[in-house]
């Protein structure tokens, strides 16, 4: 088998880009990967094609082979845009490799070590305070309707819940200084009227969900580390699923997990082991985030096992499409060491169309997939209808 096309395809997902790649056989199989990245999406899919020399008229099957024959063509640009292209190009290689062998990928590490896999509705709020039209919910006008959310949660049987700070309002309004936002932003402070705003939200959630649903709040790097201590003080009274801080400094991060009761969730922007090691030897979090289609699937596993043996749980992030939802589960099917994983609920009205229809979401836990590779492919046409523009900006660069 020889692989003989590599194609690339950068998908409208309404507020952010999704892109994908597709790596094709001269025995007619094609193997897809998710390496999406909401801000870079054409650097990503033109760094595939810098790839493409030393894949070209080789075997697909050897994954780790190929692997590294990428990984020493960039070395020298380790993590970023090279990764993730890395990363999506060795995870449609194990699809070829699970469709040859008719095994999904997760046998090849050992798995199942579960039957279904607990899930969180992630972005809960924030997709509405963006673009409650595009997705066909209600819109978040006061707290009352965050209070409903929470129920509307609960009553799907979800058992947790990840949001973002959310200004209910017409129009609602996110705060994301830490990506984009007014002078002063950079400085990552918080106010006492943001820390009362964020105490009143979460709890007006908390009323809605109910004292069986977990909520996790994502902090993204929108603050230093004073100010997740301090937000971690207002929020620790609700039982918190955890509080998710982005932070390129393992001890600052430290500082925030040794300062509360609060679980501390991190990682989700780190690149395998060596990016992860520092954060382990600080103890700075409770939970570790992992990005599959930015670490592809066996550095993604090396670094939970790694994990494993700090005596950590990991959490994968997926704010991406259903392809990105069974690596996920893949993944999780080979572990002994999940605490949850993530997954976008609202989204936009064509994502299950992408991969051939909804997935089945039962009391929160979706079953391991069985069929070979990741379980399902991605709809090509789809992908070609929803085409990103290019030079567009994300759509969640909003800031009050």
């Amino acid at each position: 088998m020889k692989i003989t096309e590599i194609e690339t395809f950068v998908v409208d997902a309404g507020w952010r880009p999704w892109q994908f790649v597709a790596v094709r056989t001269d025995e007619g199989s094609t193997g897809y990967g998710e390496m999406s990245d909401g801000r870079n999406p054409y650097g990503v899919t033109g760094a595939v094609t810098d790839f493409k020399p030393v894949l070209i008229g080789q075997d697909p099957l050897p994954v780790e082979q190929r692997y590294w024959d990428m990984y020493r063509l960039a070395r020298q640009s380790p993590g970023g845009i090279a990764s993730k292209s890395i990363a999506g190009i060795e995870l449609a290689l194990w699809d070829i490799k699970g469709k040859a062998a008719g095994m999904p990928v997760h046998s090849f590490f050992g798995g199942p070590t579960r039957q279904s896999q607990q899930v969180y509705w992630s972005h809960c709020g924030t997709s509405r305070a963006r673009s409650y039209e595009l997705i066909g919910v209600p819109p978040l006008k006061s707290m009352g309707d965050v209070r409903r959310l929470g129920q509307e949660v609960r009553d799907k049987g979800f058992n947790a819940l990840k949001t973002n700070i959310v200004f209910p309002g017409d129009p609602a309004q996110t705060y994301f200084a830490g990506f984009g936002g007014g002078s002063g932003t950079t400085d990552q402070n918080i106010t006492p009227a943001l820390l009362r705003h964020i105490e009143e939200y979460i709890g007006t959630f908390k009323e809605g969900a109910g004292p069986n649903v977990e909520i996790a709040l994502d902090l993204n790097f929108n603050f230093k580390p004073l100010a997740a201590r301090q937000i971690c003080d207002v929020v620790e009274p609700f039982n918190m699923l955890w509080v998710e801080v982005d932070m390129y400094e393992p001890e600052g991060l430290a500082e925030v997990k040794n300062s509360t009761n609060v679980p501390i969730t991190s990682g989700e922007n780190l690149f395998g082991l060596r990016d992860y090691r520092p954060y382990f030897e600080a103890r700075a979090m409770d939970t570790v985030k992992i990005d599959i289609p930015w670490n592809g699937f066996s550095r993604s596993r090396d670094v939970a096992m790694a994990a494993e043996s700090h005596e950590l749980n990991i959490a994968p992030h997926n704010y991406y499409s259903h392809l990105s939802t069974m690596i996920s589960l893949n993944l999780c099917a080979t572990l002994p060491n999940v605490r949850i994983m993530e997954i976008d609920i609202d989204d936009v009205p064509w994502k299950d169309d992408l991969t051939g229809g909804p997935l089945d979401i039962k009391d929160g836990r979706i079953d391991i997939p069985t069929r070979p590779g990741w379980g399902v492919d991605l709809d090509e046409e789809v992908a070609k209808a929803h085409v990103w523009e290019p030079g567009r900006g994300p759509g969640y660069m909003t800031n009050r």
